[in-house]
């Protein structure tokens, strides 16, 4: 069972950044993939960007391309999202998902992402 805790989440104002961090209760190595997921109230969740813990490739959701970085820092067990030139179309419970090898998905219990216009 994987545990993951999310944080970095809060109020900024459009054309700002935060930075989501991920900590997970285990070697990352051991999780096929790490991702970043969003959900606005009233939309369905949405795959935000996603990185293969050991090659490090990443996927990014076309609205984020250019704007959203994701990174792994394996000492840490920690993965982040940094968010630049954040709009207000950003504005979600942004949540931490991991994949293990045995295709068990695991969530975390999301952080708020609030940007004002």
């Amino acid at each position: 069972q994987v545990q993951l805790v999310e944080s970095g989440g809060g109020l900024v104002q459009a054309g700002g950044s935060l930075r989501l961090s991920c900590a997970a209760s285990e070697n990352i190595f051991r999780i096929n993939v790490m991702a970043w997921y969003r959900q606005a109230p009233g939309k369905q969740r949405e795959l935000v960007a996603s990185v293969t813990t050991r090659s490090g490739g990443t996927n990014y959701a076309d609205s984020v391309k250019g704007r959203f970085t994701i990174s792994r820092d394996v000492a840490k067990n920690t993965v982040y999202l940094q968010m630049n030139a954040l709009k207000s179309e950003d504005t979600s419970v942004y949540y931490c998902s991991a994949s293990d090898y045995s295709m068990n998905e695991y969530w975390g219990q999301g952080t708020q992402v609030t940007v004002s216009s």
